[in-house]
């Protein structure tokens, strides 16, 4: 049975790295080639681009940046192969997790204002934003795609 770890780190952008252990799929390849085989790299390289289409899928849109973003690439060699996901955009974290009541203040002027306000104000009080998760609950699909394309490995 292939094991599957997913780890986040958070910073001003949001990643998410998995590793997919192959062990169990190269026992018998092994034997033959001495590496990881063409067929195991082709079922994670698979299940990586199903991984990010899926979090582009389930990222929230509202100018496309977002979902444009998110990127992916494989990482690892020998039978330890995988891949990480994220997005470069700074807003991405807020996103994926969600922000706290905040005070926005002015940071070069001395009052805030914007069309359609009575006046200017020195500050807002924002209530925060709920958490709409894209990358967390894709990468958690990670076993699903790979079942499916582990399930092709040695059949051509």
């Amino acid at each position: 049975m292939a094991r599957f770890r997913a780890r986040g780190r958070i910073r001003m952008s949001a990643e998410v790295s998995t590793q997919v252990n192959t062990r169990q799929y190269e026992r018998g390849f092994r034997r033959w080639f001495g590496r990881t085989s063409d067929d195991v790299k082709r079922a994670v390289e698979r299940t990586r681009i199903d991984v990010q289409n899926e979090a582009r899928r389930r990222a929230p849109v509202d100018t496309g940046r977002l979902r444009s973003s998110i990127v992916s690439r494989a990482e690892g060699s020998g039978r330890s192969v995988g891949y990480v996901i994220g997005t470069n955009v700074n807003y991405a974290a807020a996103v994926e997790y969600g922000t706290a009541p905040h005070i926005i203040k002015p940071k070069y002027k001395k009052a805030l204002y914007w069309p359609g306000a009575a006046h200017p104000v020195a500050q807002v009080n924002h209530p925060g934003t709920a958490a709409k998760p894209f990358l967390r609950p894709a990468i958690e699909m990670t076993e699903i795609f790979w079942r499916a394309h582990a399930s092709q490995i040695g059949r051509r």
